[in-house]
């Protein structure tokens, strides 16, 4: 080989050398590029999870929020039926009271016999429609005297009972589920 054609074999090698180099340098330029669109995908990707995880819980809270609207709905309905009826029911009482009273005192012969077991059947009806709307009797006589569920009217002595005992019931006390709707009028022992 004359000097010539390896000057011209060198140059070619040098061109060579320089497109590979200049190759390498685009396919780099290309990975760097490639390294940074991936990157800027998952920058995106992330902001995009995030926002799910955000529309997410915004979700799960209205939902919880819904559920204890709906709660709070039905309660307040019960409530307001319950708090109804026992208005309704506390104007019924003392006219029970009296047809209990006049109950007591009932012929039982002739035809006023009859009669009076018709009023007892009565009694019996306006009852069960208490005991329906979830209203029930105190039965207290004997019971140690709460302020919060009866009404003392007098204290009398009683050697037979405890102090603070229930001696008599003058008026019956009435309660609603768990709620006094009217305390029951006691003689308490002293």
């Amino acid at each position: 080989m004359s000097k010539k054609e390896e000057k011209k074999h060198e140059e070619q090698l040098a061109e060579e050398l320089e497109a590979e180099a200049a190759a390498a340098e685009e396919i780099e330029a290309e990975v760097i590029d490639e390294a940074t669109e991936v990157q800027v995908l998952m920058q995106q990707l992330e902001e995009v999870a995030a926002e799910a995880d955000k529309n997410l819980d915004g979700w799960q809270r209205s939902q919880a929020e819904f559920v204890n609207f709906r709660k709070r709905v039905e309660r307040d309905q019960s409530r307001m039926y319950e708090e109804a009826a026992a208005r309704i029911i506390k104007r019924i009482l003392p006219v029970i009271d009296d047809f209990n009273r006049a109950m007591q005192n009932r012929p039982t012969e002739g035809e006023a016999g009859e009669w009076a077991d018709g009023m007892e059947l009565i009694s019996r009806k306006m009852q069960s429609v208490l005991e329906s709307e979830n209203v029930t009797v105190m039965q207290v006589e004997g019971e140690m005297f709460d302020p919060n569920l009866h009404e003392a009217i007098a204290q009398v002595e009683s050697p037979d009972h405890e102090s603070g005992t229930i001696v008599e019931v003058i008026q019956q006390g009435y309660m609603i589920g768990d709620r006094v709707l009217r305390a029951a009028l006691v003689r308490v022992a002293s």
